[in-house]
């Protein structure tokens, strides 16, 4: 059966009506989800406050406005702070070429599509301006900012769950207080996630790092531009089986290891198996491909027969509907 997403361009500078829209139409799922478990299993409001202001305090003002813009309630306030959320497992594969002329980050992901936000959202909260994939309504799965630091996710194939955020809301610390990779990995290193992830991120200088972060050890933090859906070794074996992470990781590495590898090159490596994915009635379909350009501050939202191309100088506000099949992906 077919699936339908609908990306969504949103050019919202400070928190607003827009940002007050997007809460609206998505809550309902969010908080089903947020529930799933219990609400006795999610931390309390006083919990959830004081790990942002330990960890990420910079955030707090932030935090406030959306709260406020989210009607001031107890459960809104919790799962906006993603801390300790419910678990959740993606797929995806991506990528740093560095070359002396330019620096790009492209990354597939996948996830099912019909849990996926579909929002991209310029903003302007603090001092930089973000170009993001939006996730859990203020996080991010990939994005930019206009100092040239461009961060994407991927699930670290690890069955531990922990004390600790969503790493959707760590990118955006990431995004709106870092300039560097050096500042970049001091965050990843003490910020604690609730779950395993694969962070890469890249900047203008041409400087790029993957940290293997989890809540039950010391964040890995290594010069290595590729990352899938493992850490150092294969421990979830049925994930790594299903989502193909071992022969995702050794396609990357080959192109980004060759000199002749160019942007277009690999770029277009993401369009086409084993990186495309198609196997959607599992939830692990490539719902959009991206690519980051953080020297020139542009960046493009691919799906087949159809991109967006956009920048912080040139960004359009519109919607583009994505038809999700067992076999085929079309833009309506």
């Amino acid at each position: 059966m077919d699936k339908t997403l609908v990306f969504r361009t949103v050019h919202e500078e400070s928190p607003g009506a827009k940002w007050r829209s997007l809460f609206d139409y998505h809550w309902p799922a969010y908080e089903q989800w947020y529930l799933a478990e219990g609400e006795r299993e999610r931390p309390a409001y006083l919990a959830c406050y004081n790990a942002l202001r330990r960890h990420m305090p910079e955030l707090l003002g932030t935090y406030r406005v959306l709260c406020e813009l989210a009607g001031g309630g107890d459960l809104a306030a919790r799962l906006l702070s993603l801390y300790r959320p419910p678990p959740y497992i993606t797929g995806c594969s991506q990528a740093v070429l560095a070359r002396p002329a330019s620096t790009v980050l492209a990354r597939n992901y996948d996830y099912p599509p019909e849990l996926c936000e579909g929002t991209i959202l310029y903003s302007r909260w603090n001092e930089r301006r973000v170009i993001a994939m939006s996730d859990c309504l203020w996080g991010v799965l990939d994005g930019m900012n206009d100092r040239g630091l461009a961060v994407s996710l991927a699930f670290g194939g690890r069955k531990a769950v922990g004390d600790g955020f969503g790493a959707p809301i760590i990118l955006r610390y990431l995004l709106e207080f870092c300039d560097s990779v050096p500042e970049a990995a001091e965050v990843l290193a003490r910020v604690p996630t609730h779950m395993a992830y694969n962070i890469t991120v890249a900047d203008a200088g041409g400087r790029y790092i993957t940290a293997m972060i989890a809540p039950d050890r010391r964040a890995s933090i290594r010069r290595v531009p590729v990352a899938t859906n493992h850490q150092k070794k294969i421990e979830w074996y049925a994930h790594a089986l299903a989502s193909e992470t071992l022969i995702r990781e050794r396609q990357l590495s080959i192109l980004v290891d060759d000199e002749a590898t160019t942007e277009e090159r690999l770029i277009s490596a993401f369009f086409s198996p084993p990186l495309f994915r198609h196997d959607y009635q599992r939830g692990l379909g490539t719902v959009y491909t991206a690519v980051y350009r953080p020297r020139t501050g542009r960046v493009q939202y691919h799906w087949p027969g159809k991109w967006l191309d956009l920048s912080f100088d040139d960004f359009c506000e519109e919607r583009l509907a994505i038809r999700y099949g067992s076999r085929h992906l079309s833009a309506g």
